[in-house]
């Protein structure tokens, strides 16, 4: 199942991130303890991990206070299978195929509700993941991690 994951936290002097490796993650605690080392390691605040698989969905964590917080996520699809699966313990059981969690997690960043709505609906997720990256202010490190 091919997929990219990078993590990226914005610190004082701007925004960081790097690829994320979540092969052996079983469950979700993986992913939120990945973030959470993140933002100790960096002092970022927020913490987003970007996500895409197969091409064929994406999703969007956040965690929040230097990772103590609660995790957030959106889903552009909905799947109760390999990575998918494990964020609907952040979002909550949703019917397969129907975008599922918080559409709001960005709206502090520059992408509103709406707008990562329908980049789930419209857009390659790739394409989408890139398109969030830049409207956050982190374009260009993004796209250098997907080369």
């Amino acid at each position: 199942m091919p997929y990219f994951a990078a993590v990226f936290a914005r610190t004082p002097q701007g925004w960081v991130g790097a690829e994320a490796t979540l092969d052996e993650a079983e469950v979700v605690d993986d992913i939120t303890d990945l973030m959470r080392e993140v933002a100790v390691e960096t002092l970022g605040d927020p913490v987003l991990l970007l996500l895409e698989e197969n091409d064929e969905w994406f999703a969007v964590a956040r965690i929040d206070g230097e990772g103590e917080g609660d995790a957030r996520a959106f889903l552009s699809t909905a799947r109760d299978e390999g990575l998918a699966g494990l964020f609907h313990q952040l979002i909550g059981d949703t019917p397969d195929s129907d975008a599922a969690g918080d559409p709001t997690l960005l709206s502090d960043l520059g992408v509103n509700a709406d707008h990562l709505t329908d980049l789930g609906e419209r857009a390659l997720p790739g394409d989408a993941l890139l398109t969030i990256a830049e409207h956050t202010g982190f374009g260009e490190e993004f796209d250098g991690l997907r080369v």
